[in-house]
């Protein structure tokens, strides 16, 4: 179910139902900023992974359109975060999804993902 990208910075998830995923690894240091927070493009990756799983779940190739991140909340090593994300949206050809970033029960950032559905392609999805 992972790609290779997503192993590479230790991602675990689970796709609970269709339309639906979460993602989460833990805050290392190599993941940081110069300030000592979470870097940004850690977080948008975390979310993006949440939104390619949930998107590719219902059985055909969903490929991303657009997507929008909202910055809240820093974060700091050692914590686990969570990307979860729901469908809000499922079209014949595309499908909208909503990403909350967590640690613990704090926000720290928030994904919006359009995606692009082509029926006649299975995902590129494998079990883990």
């Amino acid at each position: 179910m992972l790609d290779p990208f997503m192993k590479s910075l230790g991602f675990e998830a689970e796709i609970p139902e269709p339309g639906r995923a979460r993602v989460w690894a833990d805050l290392k240091p190599e993941h940081l900023n110069n300030w000592g927070s979470a870097h940004g493009g850690f977080l948008y990756t975390l979310a993006d992974s949440a939104f390619a799983l949930a998107s590719n779940s219902r059985g055909c190739l969903a490929v991303a359109l657009s997507t929008h991140m909202e910055y809240i909340k820093a974060s700091r090593p050692g914590v686990r975060l969570e990307a979860e994300a729901r469908e809000v949206h499922l079209g014949r050809s595309t499908g909208v999804y909503s990403v909350e970033v967590r640690a613990g029960g704090a926000l720290l950032a928030m994904f919006t993902g359009t995606a692009f559905r082509k029926a006649d392609k299975p995902p590129a999805l494998s079990p883990d």
